[in-house]
């Protein structure tokens, strides 16, 4: 067993532009950081054989990095027809007005604040732009405007920020419910079972080969941060800030203001169902 295989979800390992699946490639953004790992996933997905794309997270407003999206697509001899948001932090989404000047393509996404065009994102639509087939998969939860695209055809799952090739991901509270979480992340599990899908194209970090076991994998750890965060409580940690340096005592200092969001929804998930 390789390394990778031994990690949650089957990580492919480094993270690199290039083809992924049959229908998805990557281009990666320049703005690695603690919070975004390599840097942005930009997905280019298209039917094979088709002279339209549909772009999915331009990512920041980095000049080069859109026009390297823009290039990547031509030399696959594809235009951009059509640019879609899985949520609307800009590390994802502040470039997606200036691509759409760059590719003069619509942006459609669940919050109609980021829409560039007259139609949006909503449960049971399916894009068939050039003959694609990406259902749109809501998995409200790190925001309330989260969405996933399901690529039937190569049996995978556009993940945004929901699922991410390394770690985990961050419930932005207030805009982040836990319980949206839970139930997002139980949605996504029901399509690696009814659906067949087992490769998870992230935001951020390598592809996953095993989609159903990273869904288990954050599934558990929600669970068990859950049962910390209620034990300190017990223990007379009252504050947020308090939990955050008692809970997450290992993790890097940096992200502890980003633990800090998931330890509220966590709080405020523990007060709705009477458990603190």
């Amino acid at each position: 067993m390789t390394e990778a295989a031994a990690l949650p979800g089957q990580p492919r390992g480094v993270v690199l532009s290039g083809p992924a699946t049959d229908r998805a490639v990557n281009v990666l953004a320049p703005n690695a950081s603690a919070m975004t790992l390599d840097g942005t996933n930009t997905w280019i997905v298209s039917e094979p054989g088709s002279d339209l794309a549909v772009v999915v997270d331009p990512g920041p407003l980095d000049e080069a990095h859109l026009r390297a999206v823009i290039t990547m697509a031509e030399q696959a001899g594809k235009r951009v027809a059509l640019t879609l948001l899985t949520h609307g932090h800009p590390d994802h989404a502040e470039g997606a007005a200036r691509f759409a000047e760059l590719t003069r393509s619509p942006v459609r996404a669940l919050d109609p604040a980021l829409r560039l065009g007259e139609e949006g994102l909503g449960a049971g639509d399916v894009i068939t732009t050039g003959g694609l087939e990406l259902r749109v998969v809501p998995t409200p939860g790190h925001t309330a405007d989260s969405l996933c695209f399901h690529l039937p055809a190569d049996r995978a799952v556009l993940t945004g920020d929901t699922i991410l090739g390394r770690g985990t991901t961050l419930v932005a509270h207030p805009d982040g419910r836990l319980g949206d979480y839970l139930d997002s992340l139980r949605r996504l599990r029901s399509l690696t079972v009814d659906d067949g899908v087992h490769t998870v194209l992230p935001g951020h970090g390598p592809v996953l080969e095993d989609a159903q076991g990273a869904v288990e994998f954050y599934l558990v750890h929600r669970a068990s941060r859950l049962a910390q965060v209620e034990t300190a409580v017990e223990n007379g940690y009252a504050s947020a800030r308090d939990v955050v340096a008692h809970v997450y005592a290992d993790v890097d200092r940096s992200l502890w203001p980003a633990a800090e969001l998931s330890t509220r929804a966590q709080l405020e998930y523990l007060r709705e169902h009477g458990l603190i």
